[in-house]
């Protein structure tokens, strides 16, 4: 990295994708990295009393957090462990209750790849194709439902436009038709205030390195009183009730209860700081001609613009400003050179290759939107120049 004035490059603008560990965060894990390593399952010895200890302070500091109780908090690797968890280990064991279940053709790969496995179990998948602008229509989500309908999944932000869904709703009508409810809520958390109580959610997906905290952690919410259980995914000793076996990473969970911890106190203003820092950006960037806003603008969270460039190649224009760190899209599969499936849904018409995700956070700077919107305009200017589609018409 290098320094230019008080700007450091590259410039991080890929948030979603995930965030640098808070140096609030680092400091507080250091002691359980160098000597505080104890397996939390080893009872016969302080090593192991003192991570059991410093985990349920943590599961508890969550739980009081999203307004929950500290017995519905599993600790997983991640988000997507946790939707495997969610959806095919809740699917699996009560298929002999019903087999359709509900989601979105929109959602991350880590929920649509558990459907499709789920398909290839006997399971009847419904993936409700969503608005222009991203969300769900409200209005014929109940032809979808069916007698046996025993699940529907949803993410409460979408991973690429950053656009909100109805989960308030979306929960009523469930807990009306008595459907259980997964919510992955990793992009939501931190963004939009989560109050569990008033949510009647049944399971949800929550990720740490989404919050500023370590790469490795996440957790599955399971509310207590829809009385579920799961059919084991992962075989092991049996922690964490056994529905997830495995040996839980102190560090990382301590350090996922202080990124919540901060959030707390901080995430007012911090978002009211995002919002300001992506409402410049916006108004500079629409100046650009031929460009399309993806996903609803108003139903959004603040950290999250998703723009398509017309007769230009994302990847291209990622190139041409190498030092911004951007997207094209999630960065579950960025590796794969092909439009984002997520924009087809929207609109077969959108120049969906030459869509870029911007997304801010914590440590964001106005300077660094200037040196954006500067390399941006010049980068933009001259690939259109040379670009083949815009010759063709």
């Amino acid at each position: 990295m290098i320094y230019f004035f008080n700007l450091l490059f590259p410039i991080y603008l890929d948030y979603s994708s995930t965030t640098p560990v808070d140096p609030r965060v680092f400091e507080k894990i250091l002691p359980f990295i160098y000597y505080k390593f104890g397996n939390y399952s080893s009872k016969s010895h302080i090593f192991g009393w003192s991570s059991n200890y410093f985990i349920e302070n943590s599961r508890k500091n969550i739980s009081n957090i999203i307004n929950c109780d500290s017995r519905e908090i599993i600790f997983t690797s991640g988000s997507t462990e946790s939707n495997n968890i969610c959806i095919k280990g809740f699917s699996l064991f009560y298929k002999n209750k019903g087999k359709h279940l509900i989601t979105l053709n929109i959602e991350h790969k880590s929920i649509i790849n558990c459907f499709d496995y789920l398909v290839s179990e006997g399971f009847d998948v419904t993936y409700l194709e969503v608005k222009k602008n991203g969300l769900i229509n409200l209005n014929q989500f109940n032809n979808y439902i069916k007698k046996n309908s025993i699940l529907i999944s949803i993410s409460y932000v979408n991973n690429e436009l950053g656009i909100i869904q109805n989960i308030n709703f979306v929960s009523n009508y469930c807990k009306f038709k008595k459907i259980i409810l997964h919510i992955d809520s990793s992009q939501a958390f931190g963004k939009i205030f989560i109050d569990l109580k008033t949510l009647k959610i049944d399971i949800m997906s929550l990720s740490s390195h989404k919050l500023y905290g370590p790469k490795g952690c996440g957790s599955v919410y399971i509310r207590r009183k829809s009385n579920l259980y799961f059919k084991n995914i992962i075989h092991g000793g049996g922690q964490e009730k056994n529905i997830r076996s495995g040996t839980i990473s102190t560090f990382c969970v301590i350090g996922f209860s202080e990124s919540f911890s901060i959030l707390k106190k901080i995430m007012f203003f911090e978002n009211l700081k995002i919002k300001n820092l992506k409402n410049i950006l916006f108004f500079e960037i629409i100046k650009i001609e031929s460009i399309y806003i993806n996903g609803d603008f108003k139903y959004r969270i603040p950290h999250n613009l998703n723009i398509s460039f017309n007769f230009i190649e994302g990847e291209s224009l990622i190139i041409s400003i190498k030092n911004i760190a951007v997207s094209t899209g999630s960065a579950c599969s960025s590796n794969i050179l092909e439009s984002s499936y997520v924009l087809k849904s929207l609109n077969k018409f959108i120049p969906l290759n030459g869509s870029i995700r911007f997304t801010f956070g914590r440590f964001n700077k106005i300077t660094d939107l200037y040196f954006l919107l500067k390399l941006l305009f010049k980068s933009v200017y001259r690939l259109r120049l040379i670009s083949p589609f815009l010759n063709v018409i």
